[in-house]
C-alpha cells in the first residue's frame, strides 16, 4: 500500500535510490530557539494583524530543529527537505519573549524521516504536532531544480 511519505519521495524523483541512514535513530532531538522581534510577527509575515509571533516563522523554527537533530548525521552529499507537516500553533507569543521548538525521531522509512515537534515559549506550550522530511542527493536535486527551470 503507498504512503504518503512514499508518494512525497516518488514525487522529488527518489523512490528507488537508497541511501545509509543507519545514524539516524528514534529518540534523536534537536532545537532551535528565537527571540520574538518585530520581524517575526504575523504583521511583518503577512499572516495576521496582531503583533505576535506569526505561525509561518513557528514553522521555521520547527524545521530548523528537526534539522539540528539529523542533518550532521547524514551522508556527504546528501540533505533533508520537510514533506509534511502537521501543527497546531495553539497560544499566543508577544514580542519580546523566548521561542525554543524541539524535535523527536520518531521513524525512519526508507527516506523519510518523521519527527514528533513541540514548541513553547519562556511561558507555556505553543504549539506541536508532526513533521516529515525526506533525504536526498543534493547534486540529484539540483539537476532536478536546474531541469525545471530549462522545461518552457
Amino acid at each position: 500500500m503507498p504512503t504518503a511519505a512514499g508518494d512525497n519521495a516518488r514525487a522529488i524523483g527518489y523512490a528507488a535510490a537508497m541511501v545509509d541512514l543507519t545514524a539516524i535513530t528514534p529518540g534523536l532531538t534537536g532545537r532551535a530557539e528565537i527571540v520574538v522581534t518585530p520581524d517575526k510577527t504575523a504583521p511583518f509575515v503577512g499572516s495576521g494583524r496582531i503583533a505576535v509571533l506569526a505561525t509561518p516563522v513557528m514553522i521555521n523554527v520547527i524545521e530548523a530543529a528537526a534539522l539540528a537533530a539529523v542533518e550532521h548525521l547524514l551522508p556527504a552529499g546528501h540533505q533533508s527537505l520537510g514533506i509534511h507537516l502537521d501543527v497546531k500553533h495553539f497560544a499566543a507569543t508577544p514580542v519580546g519573549l523566548r521561542v525554543t521548538a524541539t524535535a523527536e525521531v520518531t521513524r525512519v522509512e526508507g527516506r523519510t524521516i518523521g519527527f514528533r515537534v513541540e514548541v513553547r515559549d519562556e511561558r507555556e506550550p505553543i504549539g506541536g504536532g508532526t513533521h516529515e522530511r525526506v533525504v536526498v542527493s543534493v547534486a540529484r536535486f539540483d539537476e532536478r531544480v536546474q531541469r525545471k527551470l530549462r522545461v518552457g
